[in-house]
């Protein structure tokens, strides 16, 4: 094969090669020669039987291939682990491994999986059974594995390693392909055994339990024996969860279970236990024969399955054999390429490191074998995960951790049992493994001084039990002699006290109460919120996950959701059983930060926003006050910025009126009371619609001139727009008059609304696109386009997989294919980035508009406020399962209704900026000061590239005592005149100007009230700008400040003080209305306010704000003209970086973490 042939078949799959999925270069070594794969081309570098790094490779690594470093140092390159094994533990470890290495960038990984499958949940086997869709066991949607960038992972499938050889550091696969690597990792993990000596095994109808492919192959042939009896040998865990598998299929005419124990489940409960779940699955409709091994399986014509004969003679009749009688280590590699493996019962040789006999080839997981034991559950895998990620990448700068001998309790339910075992739970049996009152400080083991006085021996262990027959509940515990320790044990039926029990056993803590209690003191002590666990207590077994990780995830606002808590810890991903736990946890801490999890949308209304909606839709209230009348908690109250905007956007979303009419106007933040985004120093921006990124020349100029003529900062968005920054309040009128002049329309990027349907070209002009990507979004836009939801939306459409429009990181995105689109939902970038999840496949293009209608439609009326499509899927029930079953099954039988509500709503659609413009009402608002038509510049302005932008905000907010400046004196003064204000149940607000001093004037239900105008947060001037709101009960009323929401109270004796930050305040001034129609406030000698208040004062200057790239731009002034890695004589290095600083960063104390 010529090398350019062969580097083809590793980058796509082809020729027998392996197929590496996601972007980089890929290195195939043969013999003496290294190949290297990039994006544009292909190197073959002879190395005479060793390896160096490729001049591309160095490119790639922002070295420059031709200068070399100084003093013959090699060049600086990502090492590569390649992961042999595409299971659980293996994704633990690559997640882990890719997390802690995000700064440093040390690695790329390669993984190889055997099965066709990216990694899926192997606990949550059972549930395919139901819905037959892999995909919905996948632990990472397949997009995630080609959302790195670069090379930094890529993955194969189908593919089996067949041969290591360490001392070329490579590996052969089954297409004969090799492989190099730095580092290997060994995650092979085990085969479910079969009876090879048992006469028949190899009959048709025999199975085993393990993977995608055997549940697949029993269904298939389930339907081929449609009513004869199904057998399962194996009474375990496994073999329960086969039974319950089976029982499923509704093929079987029964379902039959052989045990060789004298009870189900003997390596996790006695026989009290195991009886106990024995008499609960027999309950079930399970047939179970204990104390029966097979002797031989019968076969007839064609080597089909007939039947079973036990070995003491007797038989049964059945078509269907699964073997579910435990597992064995896939170490067989390992053996075959001199890897040291356990003689008895197998398994890859390990130490504390899990490092083999080879350097550089470790072991984890079910295939590993830690002092002679190997371990059949996720959790100590996870667990190994963690020790082997972490020393590989943090090793440096902390101790290294070394793998200890791992919790094996369990906590599953089994066909509707509750059935947990933690600890040394059989201790009394088998002596304890270990006694915590003898060791010492150190943790080494006392020594027993001998006595010469012989005494009868006394018990190492005692048991406490309790059975309840009636409620099927079983407890046994274990204690040391004295009852100060607990040991471990088992419960069935009632399991809530296990994570509290398995961290006692854990930390060996000294116990506090008496042994009963832990029986007796359980019953009826309602929701355990894990107030009493110590935050290193491990809630989530399956990923390794302790209180104290979603503690710190709620204390520090990472997460504010359950749905945020998985996406972060993965606690719960697993077999799920840990949720009621989790959940409590989270609610607690939630509540002891002040923000109790409740779906209240704020103290005006003890609705959520869901519950509100259906009101509004169902009653057809129209406005705030219709609302607030028909469910508030205080007809009378004036709301909030919470409830205002939310009620504003579902009076929008059900019936979009235009968001400036006078019952709807007071509700709106500030972006949407004014059409646009405002910005920091009070000006805004604009951003006209751009359907799909596609548009003329003619709009382009139009722009062009529009932005010129307004001297406005013009910047092309994400999202495929221009937008225009720096319109003053009194210019937007006229910018959006020439822009819809030229044919441009509002882009609602102000709202929560559709925002742009992203797309690339597609069969418009590109060779690869298999669909009109183009054609597909300007029709989506143009449909979602002004619709009101709880969010914003962002959606995007890619001509193949190739995904230039990146349309699985939005709220709903298609790819197409030949048959038509894959429709994607529920992704986000953002703060919490997420990748959508697949909807439906090959969708053709007339039936992706009532798909979506239903989707869009589905998450406006069941979302929370403020939350995004992305964590709204995280929260429904069974998630994407759950949406797929509204959406495309119609569960719930509202689809129609769903797709016409869509219709009624897109039907309405109105230009927003055409209608202010065409409006003298709305045109009135658009002033900077109500009182006068002069303008003043809030910040100061930097020209900068040619456009000019204001200054950095200053780091330090205003902390200066406004409200209780002490004036000279205090003169009633006229102001405004009144009628410029209307009754609005929601108050109004105005700016205006007295002297060189912005005031706010505020009324609020017939009340006025008047404050400065700057907030002292960030000097900005635009408190007249705020929503308004009271809290009735504590007799207060607040303007919040659009900026970042410091609420400042406006009556009262604190009245100028901040709610929520008590170092800010402002000033305040008494405000009435006389008979001569003039609002008159009480103010001092304008010299003397402007002293205080004035805006030359305290506009933001451009010599107070700090440059934050004076260092920066110094440096790369020193850099011009010169190679990477250049060295200038004055101690740059590598990539211009110090070479003594770079050294102290990094043996530093890891305050930065390359």
């Amino acid at each position: 094969m010529s090398c350019a042939t062969e580097a083809n078949g590793v980058a796509d799959g082809v020729d027998g090669s392996v197929g590496f999925h996601g972007m980089g270069e890929v290195n195939v070594v043969k013999g003496a020669s290294e190949v290297t794969v990039t994006n544009a081309e292909i190197g073959v570098n002879e190395t005479n039987g060793g390896s160096r790094v490729s001049d591309e490779a160095n490119e790639v690594n922002g070295i420059d291939g031709d200068s070399g470093v100084d003093g013959g140092e090699r060049p600086i390159r990502r090492r590569k682990i390649v992961v042999v094994g595409l299971g659980m533990v293996a994704i633990s470890f690559i997640e882990k491994l890719t997390k802690l290495d995000a700064k440093r960038q040390e690695y790329d990984v390669v993984v190889i999986g055997e099965e066709p499958h990216v990694a899926y949940n192997r606990v949550g086997l059972t549930s395919y059974f139901q819905h037959r869709r892999v995909e919905n066991l996948y632990l990472n949607p397949e997009e995630w594995y080609s959302g790195f960038a670069g090379s930094k992972l890529r993955y194969s499938l189908n593919t089996r390693v067949t041969e290591i050889h360490p001392k070329s550091k490579t590996l052969k696969t089954s297409n004969g392909d090799s492989i190099s690597y730095d580092i290997l990792v060994l995650a092979t993990g085990s085969d479910a055994v079969l009876p090879r000596h048992t006469p028949g095994y190899d009959a048709n109808g025999v199975f085993v339990y393990r993977t995608i492919a055997d549940l697949e192959n029993l269904i298939s042939f389930a339907s081929s024996v449609k009513n004869s009896n199904g057998v399962v040998v194996g009474g375990g865990l496994l073999g329960l969860e086969a039974a319950k598998a089976m029982m499923d299929l509704k093929e079987f005419g029964s379902v039959k279970l052989i045990e060789r124990n004298r009870w189900v489940l003997s390596r996790q409960l006695d026989s009290d236990a195991g009886g106990l779940v024995l008499e609960k699955i027999r309950a079930l409709g399970l047939d179970v024969l204990l104390t029966k091994r097979v002797g031989r399986i019968n076969v007839g014509d064609g080597n089909d399955v007939v039947g079973v004969t036990f070995e003491d003679g007797e038989s049964i009749d059945c078509r269907c054999i699964c073997f579910a009688i435990g597992i064995k280590p896939r170490d067989e590699l390992a053996r075959l390429s001199g890897i040291k493996c356990a003689d008895r019962g197998g398994g890859i040789v390990v130490d504390q490191n899990l490092e083999t006999s080879i350097p550089d080839i470790y072991a984890v997981g079910e295939c590993a074998s830690w002092q002679n034991q190997t371990f059949g559950l996720i959790a100590p895998g996870v667990e190994m995960a963690d020790v082997l990620s972490f020393n590989l990448t943090q090793a440096k700068a902390h101790a290294p951790r070394k793998f200890k001998r791992p919790d094996l309790s369990t906590k599953l339910k089994l066909l509707g049992v509750d059935v947990a075992s933690f600890g040394d739970f059989f201790a009394d049996r088998d002596g304890p493994k270990d006694l915590p009152g003898r060791h010492g400080k150190n943790g080494v083991v006392k020594t027993e001084v001998s006595s010469a006085v012989e005494v009868p021996p006394t018990p190492t262990v005692k048991a406490l039990s309790f059975r309840d027959p009636f409620e099927a509940v079983y407890k046994k515990y274990l204690f040391t002699p004295d009852g100060k320790y607990l040991l471990g044990g088992m419960m069935i039926g009632d399991t809530k006290d296990y994570v509290k029990l398995v961290a006692i056993v854990k930390n060996q803590k000294l116990l506090e109460v008496p042994p009963s209690q832990f029986i007796l003191g359980t019953k009826g002590a309602g929701e355990d919120d894990g107030d009493d666990l110590d935050d290193d207590t491990q809630i989530c077994s399956c990923h390794n996950v302790t209180k104290g990780d979603v503690v710190k995830k709620v204390n520090d606002s990472t997460c504010k959701s359950i749905g945020d808590i998985k996406a972060c810890t993965k606690a719960g991903t697993g077999c799920g059983g840990c949720m009621p736990l989790v959940q409590s946890i989270f609610n607690k801490q939630m509540k002891n930060m002040g923000q109790e999890v409740s779906n209240h949308l704020c103290p005006h209304f003890a609705y959520s926003r869901v519950d509100l909606y259906n009101v509004i839709s169902i009653k057809k209230l129209r406005s705030f006050t219709d609302v607030m009348n028909e469910r508030g908690k205080d007809p009378e109250s004036l709301g909030c910025e919470v409830c205002k905007p939310t009620i504003g956007s579902i009076l929008a979303s059900l019936f979009n009126q235009h968001i400036m009419d006078k019952p709807l106007h007071g509700l709106q933040d500030t972006n949407d009371k004014f059409l646009a985004n405002i910005q920091r120093n009070g000006t805004f921006s604009v951003i006209p619609r751009v359907p799909g990124g596609e548009i003329t020349a003619d709009k382009l100029i139009a722009i062009g001139q529009v932005a010129k003529k307004f001297n406005l900062y013009c910047k092309i968005t994400g999202g495929q727009r221009i937008d225009m920054f720096g319109a003053k309040k009194q210019d937007l009128i006229a910018i959006w008059t020439d822009l819809v002049k030229a044919g441009l329309e509002s882009g609602h990027a102000y709202a929560k609304s559709l925002r742009t349907v992203k797309s690339c070209v597609g069969t418009t002009w590109c060779r690869f696109g298999i669909g009109d990507s183009v054609g597909m979004a300007i029709r989506l836009e143009e449909r979602y386009k002004s619709i009101r939801s709880p969010h914003k939306i962002k959606g995007g459409v890619s001509g193949c997989v190739r995904e230039c429009a990146e349309a699985q990181n939005k709220d709903f995105g298609l790819i197409a294919t030949e048959k038509g689109f894959n429709i994607f939902v529920g992704g986000n970038g953002g703060a919490k980035p997420r990748h959508s999840e697949l909807l439906a496949k090959d969708v053709p293009p007339d039936d992706v508009i009532p798909i979506l209608d239903r989707y869009l439609m589905f998450y406006i009326r069941t979302a929370d406020r403020l939350q995004r499509t992305a964590r709204w899927i995280e929260n429904l029930p069974s998630g994407i399962k759950y949406l797929r079953e509204i959406i495309l099954e119609d569960k719930l039988g509202i689809c129609a209704e769903l797709e016409k509500q869509m219709q009624e709503l897109v039907g309405t659609f109105f230009c927003e900026w055409t209608e202010a413009i065409n409006s003298p009402e709305r045109r009135k608002l658009f002033q900077q000061f109500r009182n006068t038509d002069e303008t003043v510049e809030n910040m100061d302005n930097v020209k900068e590239r040619n456009q000019e932008r204001p200054t950095y905000w200053v780091k330090d907010s205003v902390t200066q005592d406004f409200r209780g400046t002490k004036w000279s004196e205090l003169t009633w003064q006229p102001i405004i005149k009144a009628e410029q204000f209307t009754d609005a149940p929601t108050g109004l607000s105005a700016n205006v100007k007295r002297g060189d001093t912005q005031l706010a004037i505020f009324k609020i239900k017939g009340k006025w009230y008047a404050t400065q105008q700057m907030c002292p947060h960030k000097r900005a001037f635009v408190l007249s700008d705020g929503l308004l709101g009271d809290d009735a009960e504590e007799d207060k009323l607040w303007v919040s400040c659009p900026h970042h929401k410091r609420n400042f109270e406006l009556k009262g004796p604190t009245a100028g003080s901040c709610i929520n930050d008590s170092s800010l305040n402002i000033a305040t001034f008494p405000a009435e209305e006389r008979d001569d129609g003039w609002v008159y406030l009480k103010l001092p000698p304008v010299e003397e306010l402007d002293g205080v208040l004035g805006t030359q004062k305290w506009k933001v200057r451009r010599e107070e704000a700090v440059d934050p790239f004076v260092a920066l731009d110094k440096r790369l002034k020193g850099m011009r003209g010169r190679k990477v890695g250049q060295k200038r004589g004055d101690g740059i290095g590598i990539g211009g970086l110090d070479v003594g600083r770079r050294a102290a960063i990094t043996a530093g104390s890891g305050s930065i973490d390359w």
